[in-house]
């Protein structure tokens, strides 16, 4: 993976720590030529991934990158799933009707008909139709490492049902031939979980940053895990939502000898400039 990937939740109307800005953001980001535009940005400062939910948008982000020379080198990383997504086709459509909507139609009969019997026999076959599902709009676009969202590792970890991050990393390896990711607010528990699961050195994206900022276990256990180097890792939400100064965040995150990559959003090329140029120099200051 590259030193530096470029979010997506600037797009989206994400912004942790003012919905006011979040507003903003969608108003501003509503044609897609806004996107193409700081994505072009991004990539003039020398960053060519980009991380990204699978929103209905990303589709069109994707036919404008599919077979174009420019962005033959530019690589896309999916996450999934895009949870608001499924929560409005829920309230739309109900949870049959969600089912019906995303997944093939001969497996949505055998559901409906065989209920939560069928759910539990052939979990890991709807998981891959649902994965697949997702995959659709990347088709043709060089996608080399795919996520699971932290909504669903986390939640999955709770309740310790461990199968089903299995499944994704099988599934991944074996069918896209990608290195399958798993983002999460909990890293040391990840790590423990995967690694009895059989999956030895994941790739893993988590918050880390100076003030434990949606790290469970707190900053110390992040500390001693990052440094026995068990995954690849990707460092997420460094700003702490906007409550550290990029300088003071990238500075402590490149401090951590383990974290292979920094994820950082940003919506004008002075704010990506300042950020790579930040990363750049303290990677250099502390790794040579």
């Amino acid at each position: 993976m590259e030193r530096v990937l470029f979010g997506d939740n600037q797009f989206f109307g994400v912004n942790h720590s003012s919905d006011e800005k979040a507003r903003a953001q969608t108003m501003r980001f509503q044609q897609d030529d806004a996107i193409m535009a700081v994505l072009d940005s991004a990539i003039e400062e020398g960053i060519n991934t980009f991380m990204c939910t699978t929103h209905d948008r990303v589709g069109e982000i994707c036919n404008r990158i599919r077979g174009n020379e420019k962005y033959k080198d530019f690589k896309v990383y999916p996450c999934m799933p895009y949870a608001h997504k499924y929560a409005n086709a829920v309230t739309e459509l109900g949870y049959l009707g969600t089912i019906k909507q995303f997944v093939p139609g001969n497996i949505f009969s055998t559901f409906a008909k065989g209920g939560l019997a069928f759910m539990k026999k052939d979990f890991s076959e709807l998981a891959k139709l649902m994965i697949d599902a997702e995959m659709k709009m990347f088709h043709g676009v060089n996608t080399p490492v795919i996520w699971v969202q932290n909504v669903i590792t986390d939640l999955l970890l709770g309740l310790g049902m461990t199968d089903f991050l299995v499944t994704f990393y099988k599934h991944i390896k074996e069918k896209y031939h990608a290195e399958p990711g798993f983002i999460t607010m909990n890293l040391p528990l990840l790590l423990d979980t995967l690694e009895k699961a059989g999956i030895e050195n994941p790739t893993v994206c988590a918050s880390i940053n100076k003030i434990g900022f949606r790290m469970s276990g707190g900053i110390k256990k992040y500390e001693e895990v990052i440094a026995q180097k068990r995954c690849r890792l990707v460092a997420m939400q460094v700003l702490a939502a906007g409550a550290l100064a990029p300088k003071e965040a990238f500075e402590y995150v490149c401090s951590l000898d383990g974290v292979e990559s920094i994820l950082f959003g940003a919506s004008s090329r002075s704010n990506i400039h300042q950020s790579k140029s930040i990363i750049d120099r303290c990677s250099i200051l502390v790794h040579g």
